[in-house]
């Protein structure tokens, strides 16, 4: 795995209420212990659909391995480009093969793509609507290695750039019908890619993935959690916790954050009464959360409250990601608690 020379070593920065603590290891799992798990979902998916669909194309920046390319690649190694430590050079060619009338995939890094590579989705694909499909691995805070791996703006960063549509997906099972759906999209999307070992629980509540449809995926009549990507499975455990103390949480999924399903948010806020929390896992900062307050300003939509969960607006530490989701506020127990503080 690339490493910058300006990474953080293993360990946890000073905390502010204690000294330096020191992590075994840096977890790469989001997965409780004896939670359910699909290996490479994004890959297998991806090569089953290749069989169909001999446009489709798979390119890396020298990461098949870490966003799960390599699946599609061993499947397909006719289709399979590897186009080195060049982000720029990555997207230049998948905008190229999309010209000739092929369905580029192309998988990096989440940081790489948007910190390094923005001119080039902007106006090499983007601009031009182009058919490019970039999955992008590590987004929010999804790995232990520190700022120059942990993509805590990736969202803020391309909201803005028109015809880009944006995935959230929450695991396994949602991931295996995201990829089929992001073929049948005529268009650039960007996927925040969960890869590895992916926890597998949308499959208990029946749900099925819709491009650009928000959906409830657990009702409750005292706090709405709008919520997107593994912090819907966040929501959905501490709703299980909450119900303990008598609080019924609802969770409203929204894995496509661009186009925005206002129609549907609009109408679960509108039911009244509940305080309305957006949990994402994205800096508060030009996430889901601001892009649904911006949504119930304009459209004259006021909650009784509005609480935003999800990462501070600075570089976050190195460490075990455990350690780091609950000091950052994203894990199961601390969502639960700021709740509970807020009712």
């Amino acid at each position: 795995m690339r490493r910058s020379k300006y990474e953080r070593p293993a360990h946890l920065g000073q905390a502010s209420d204690g000294p330096r603590l020191k992590t075994s290891a840096m977890i790469a799992s989001l997965a409780a212990e004896g939670q359910r798990t699909v290996a490479a979902p994004f890959g297998h998916a991806l090569a089953k659909l290749a069989e169909e669909r001999p446009e489709i194309v798979g390119l890396s920046a020298d990461l098949s391995k870490y966003t799960d390319l390599h699946i599609f690649a061993k499947a397909h190694p006719d289709r399979f480009y590897q186009m080195g430590m060049a982000e720029q050079l990555l997207i230049s060619a998948a905008a190229g093969m999309a010209r000739e009338g092929f369905m580029p995939f192309a998988t990096t890094y989440a940081v790489f793509a948007a910190r390094r590579a923005y001119d080039f989705i902007c106006l090499a694909i983007a601009e031009e609507n182009l058919n490019v499909k970039i999955a992008c691995a590590l987004p929010g805070l999804t790995t232990g290695y520190g700022p120059s791996h942990q993509a805590t703006e990736d969202v803020a960063i391309f909201r803005g750039m028109p015809n880009l549509t944006i995935i959230d997906p929450c695991d396994a099972h949602e991931i295996e019908q995201v990829v089929p759906a992001m073929a049948a999209h005529q268009g650039p999307v960007y996927l925040r890619l969960l890869r590895g070992n992916v926890p597998l629980i949308l499959d208990e509540y029946g749900y099925t993935f819709e491009l650009g449809k928000a959906k409830t995926i657990r009702d409750g009549n005292d706090v709405l959690i709008i919520s997107s990507g593994l912090m819907t499975m966040r929501a959905l455990e501490a709703a299980q916790k909450l119900a303990d103390d008598r609080v019924d949480v609802a969770v409203l999924h929204v894995p496509t954050i661009k186009p925005l399903d206002e129609a549907t948010i609009l109408r679960e806020v509108a039911k009244g009464g509940r305080l309305v929390v957006v949990a994402e896992n994205h800096t508060v900062i030009g996430g889901l959360g601001e892009a649904v307050a911006g949504l119930l300003l304009r459209s004259g939509t006021i909650p009784p409250g509005f609480r935003q969960i999800g990462l501070p607006d600075e570089f976050l530490d190195a460490g075990a990601l455990p350690t780091l989701h609950d000091r950052y506020g994203i894990s199961t127990d601390a969502v639960a608690r700021r709740i509970r503080e807020w009712l």
